[in-house]
């Protein structure tokens, strides 16, 4: 008599693990939708509230004298910022904010050859620019389906990865935790993080399916996006490597080996480019002199942004060194805790990752960076699931904490104040 029931059971069972054999099941897709949504709303709301409050001044800021300054729009050469004014288009104006009128720019007229713009790495433009003449010419409007288009990709990509490496509920969790980062409104504003999280993403879920010509590609995706794509190389070469250790053949091996170079391929290309129009291939760097970095070590900007964080307190604009250091310890924290907890592949990305702004540095502010390019560090966001996975209490501090840093600079950023 029991031997029906069984049978459909396991019928049933065999059904959902061939519905979810992606990673991504129906329940997942409604959960990234609605933490998607969800988000998103409460950013419009609060970004039409703030620029209502917060005081506004011209292009060039305003000087106050001994009471300090209010910071306001600072275009980019080829691309005027527009002073705040009253009205409903605040719920679109507002993401137009600083790097974003360099992607515009770019998108809008391309590359100039006596500017800061070669920084920008060209696939997010150029991205823009497709969507920008299929909707008519409209820079902005394309930038914005541009980025959240590929946040919500890069959200249902984190959840099917997640879940087939961990579990559920880890899946769950690093959507939220990944939705709601204290610089998450980068995933919103007309910014390549959202296109990069996307690349990386699928670049790992594809090479852990043995899908190794997709990862190349999705790895060249990476390096075209941002100047640190390239390290996507390193992890892509150790799983690899790690799955021949694993039992794999040597054929598997050699096809992730040649996917790693998908990332380097994608630099040199671009590297290419600007041989063929300005006779360097080393123009991204050469050209970036005016944005005034150094290389030192991790441990002196370390040592100096925990000694400005608590040397600033409650001075104004010191507040910025306390904002970063508040994001970069915690994140550290859980790096660590990645490094034992997860594979090798993905603990060879987070510290590539972290590496680059720790050396690389604006010396007014060594950590400034630090929060911006955390943002794509998905096993961060795993360890954070993981660490408050049972303990209610610590997920919701952590939720609230996460949430109010997001507020903070939020509303710096829609109105002028320098941000990152």
């Amino acid at each position: 008599m029991k031997t029906a029931p069984a049978a459909a059971s396991r019928a049933r069972g065999a059904h959902r693990g061939q519905r979810s054999s992606s990673g991504l099941d129906r329940e997942g897709l409604l959960y990234c939708i609605k933490v998607f949504l969800g988000v998103r709303v409460i950013l419009a709301i609060v970004a039409l509230a703030t620029v209502a409050v917060m005081p506004h001044a011209p292009a060039g800021g305003l000087d106050l004298g001994s009471a300090g300054s209010i910071p306001g729009p600072v275009g980019v050469p080829g691309w005027p910022a527009h002073e705040i004014t009253a009205g409903w288009h605040n719920l679109f104006t507002v993401w137009e904010r600083f790097d974003v009128l360099w992607y515009l720019r770019i998108a809008a007229h391309g590359y100039a050859t006596t500017d800061g713009s070669a920084a920008f790495f060209p696939l997010f433009p150029l991205a823009v620019r497709a969507v920008s003449f299929a909707i008519g010419g409209h820079p902005l409007a394309a930038g914005l389906l541009v980025s959240n288009g590929t946040a919500f990709g890069g959200l249902l990509v984190l959840y099917a990865l997640t879940r087939k490496e961990l579990d559920e509920g880890t899946a769950r969790g690093a959507v939220m935790f990944a939705s709601i980062f204290p610089t998450a409104f980068f995933f919103v504003a007309p910014y390549s993080e959202s296109l990069f999280l996307l690349a990386v993403l699928v670049a790992f879920w594809a090479a852990r399916g043995g899908r190794w010509w997709l990862a190349g590609l999705a790895g060249a995706a990476a390096a075209l996006t941002r100047n640190i794509g390239v390290l996507i190389a390193l992890p892509l070469a150790v799983e690899a490597v790690h799955q021949r250790l694993e039992g794999r053949s040597v054929r598997t091996m050699l096809a992730g080996l040649a996917a790693a170079t998908g990332p380097v391929l994608g630099v040199l290309a671009y590297l290419e480019y600007w041989e063929r129009r300005v006779g360097d291939w080393l123009a991204p760097i050469h050209l970036q002199t005016g944005w005034e970095r150094k290389l030192v070590s991790p441990a002196f900007t370390l040592t100096e942004g925990t000694r400005d964080a608590l040397r600033f307190l409650g001075v104004y604009p010191g507040g910025y060194h306390t904002l970063d250091w508040l994001i970069v310890v915690p994140v550290l924290a859980l790096a660590i805790y990645a490094t034992v907890r997860f594979r090798p592949t993905y603990v060879i990305y987070t510290w590539a990752s972290i590496a680059p702004p720790l050396i690389f540095i604006f010396s007014g502010r060594p950590l400034m960076s630090f929060p911006r390019f955390a943002l794509p560090l998905f096993p961060v966001f795993w360890a954070l699931a993981k660490v408050t996975g049972h303990r209610r209490a610590w997920r919701e501090l952590a939720l609230a904490a996460s949430a109010a840093l997001l507020g903070v600079l939020f509303v710096l950023f829609v109105n002028w104040y320098y941000v990152f």
